[in-house]
């Protein structure tokens, strides 16, 4: 079984899809290499640095969190080895679909690890010198400058686009991942959200604080209250946060690559009918996370920044890529490389709910 992995061998086809008759291919391991995409890349270099973090970190805990860490890498590898090492067939809706779970599911569970992780790698947080940046600089700290406009309708209105984040966030990874049309904005689409998640992720250990709703709160002179989407904003953040998670600002990168990303995406749907939507909540959700208190005006300016450079470093590297895959099809046929992304096949969908004779007539047929 060994050896039918590490060289089996598999048809030769041209671009046009005619076979080319049986070459064998080389060892598992380089093929698996070779079927890797730039996402797959960084991501492994992402719990490859955060795993150096807490090993060499200062805080406690620190081997409850190295499992942790073990556990995603496990994870990542298994379904990299499944998907990309090609055990599961290439262009199968299985393959394609553990890729995806495999890929974003690790990532995303790792978010709700950092309140575990950040303090592992430090106890620190450097809430006075943001402070002291942004009043230096900007001149103004918005969260304490807003403070006279709080009442419980402007803070249930900017609650409503701050827990309306979720929502945004599942729409377009949910309905992009699963349910893509087109290979190319997918894979830009995904590197870019990896770019996002995983950079924020990582500059959080190197720059870590509570925020100002901890470090000013006997600044401010009103409370926030509101109705249910402030409650549900607080209780959100308290059961699911990573608590020093402020610089870069996420909930300003995520919506904001949204907004760049559907806008360079215009001219085809559903993007041309969305994208000043989605730039509309990306203001609202921006200047929520100050309104609440949640962020310093510096972590704005990051989370901006880091959604521009994941957009157009993710189209960058997913072109560079794209060729590279073109170049080794048309050397070697394309069976020699998987694409960066598959699209879903739901073809089985409707083959398990035809009726019976259909069912066994489309078999019989392919």
């Amino acid at each position: 079984m060994t050896q039918q992995l590490l060289q089996r061998e598999t048809p030769s086809r041209t671009l046009d899809g005619v076979s080319r008759g049986r070459t064998l291919d080389t060892t598992w391991l380089a093929r698996f290499t070779r079927n890797l995409a730039p996402q797959d890349w960084y991501i492994t270099a992402y719990f490859a640095v955060m795993m150096l973090a807490v090993v060499f970190g200062t805080g406690p805990d620190r081997e409850h969190c190295v499992r942790l860490v073990c556990v995603d890498i496990a994870c990542l590898f298994t379904g990299l080895a499944l998907t990309r090492g090609e055990i599961l067939r290439a262009g199968s809706f299985a393959n394609s679909f553990l890729y995806r779970m495999t890929v974003w599911l690790t990532v995303f569970l790792s978010y709700f690890q950092l309140r575990h992780i950040l303090p592992a790698v430090s106890e620190r947080a450097v809430d006075s010198d943001i402070l002291a940046f942004d009043l230096r600089v900007f001149h103004v700290e918005p969260s304490l400058a807003w403070d006279r406009f709080v009442t419980p309708v402007t803070t249930e209105w900017f609650a409503f686009f701050y827990f309306g984040y979720f929502f945004l966030l599942s729409a377009h990874v949910l309905g992009i991942m699963l349910a893509a049309k087109n290979t190319f904005r997918l894979a830009h689409f995904a590197l870019g959200i990896f770019l996002v998640f995983c950079t924020g992720h990582l500059i959080y250990m190197l720059v870590p604080g509570y925020g100002p709703y901890a470090y000013l709160a006997t600044q401010f002179h009103h409370e926030l209250t509101g109705g249910p989407f402030w409650h549900a904003v607080q209780a959100t953040v308290h059961a699911g946060g990573a608590q020093k998670d402020i610089f870069p600002s996420l909930h300003t990168a995520c919506p904001t690559f949204f907004a760049l990303y559907s806008y360079r995406h215009r001219n085809v749907a559903p993007y041309k009918y969305t994208w000043a939507f989605v730039a509309f909540c990306a203001a609202q959700i921006i200047c929520a996370t100050m309104f609440l208190r949640w962020h310093y005006l510096v972590d704005i300016f990051a989370g901006v920044t880091l959604a521009v450079f994941a957009c157009v470093a993710g189209e960058l590297l997913v072109t560079m890529d794209a060729k590279r895959r073109a170049r080794i099809v048309s050397e070697s046929g394309d069976a020699a490389v998987q694409a960066n992304f598959e699209l879903l096949d739901y073809s089985w969908v409707k083959r398990l709910f035809a009726p019976r004779g259909e069912r066994v007539k489309t078999t019989t047929t392919s």
